[in-house]
């Protein structure tokens, strides 16, 4: 009797020990992802007056309401992200905030900090958008009670790779 293994489930084990690696990978992606907005909404809560300043010093009329909404996309879009908690809601709510604070804050192209925030934030968008195409993976911090969660069911896999805004 032989030790080799049938082809068919050689093909299977690789397939499964690839998808277990892209699912770490999406949840590093999305820690990583998430913690520029988590720690700017942050930043936005800890000191209100050196946001509206900015904010007033760029024109934007209602400042105090649009800095309110910009702290809620930011906080709870990136929270969003980072649980695993409809995390393509989460990666919509971010990008309704990016795309005007990126027209708005950082268009201004003299010098090389504000071209590097442009596309520091254009990459920020791109990866917004493959966490709406693709989803965030099986890997969440929070799930129904449970403070970690990551379910490998094959039901639950094809539930993450289909294209919905559910996950």
């Amino acid at each position: 009797m032989s030790n080799t293994t049938h082809p068919k489930v050689q093909e299977e084990r690789q397939y499964q020990q690839s998808s277990a690696v892209n699912h770490y990978i999406s949840f590093l992606a999305r820690i990583f992802l998430s913690s520029i907005f988590l720690w700017s909404g942050t930043n936005k809560i800890i000191d209100p007056l050196a946001s509206l300043a900015k904010m007033t010093a760029q024109g934007m009329p209602f400042t105090s309401v649009l800095l309110v909404g910009a702290i809620s996309l930011e906080i709870l879009g990136g929270l969003s992200v980072l649980l695993g908690i409809k995390p393509r809601w989460g990666a919509v709510m971010l990008v309704i905030f990016l795309v005007p604070a990126t027209l708005i804050f950082h268009t201004d192209f003299s010098t090389e900090l504000e071209q590097a925030m442009f596309l520091k934030n254009l990459a920020m968008l791109g990866g917004l958008l493959l966490l709406i195409q693709n989803g965030g993976g099986n890997i969440v911090l929070w799930s129904e009670n449970r403070l970690f969660s990551a379910s490998k069911t094959p039901e639950r896999e094809l539930e993450s790779d289909q294209i919905s805004m559910d996950n």
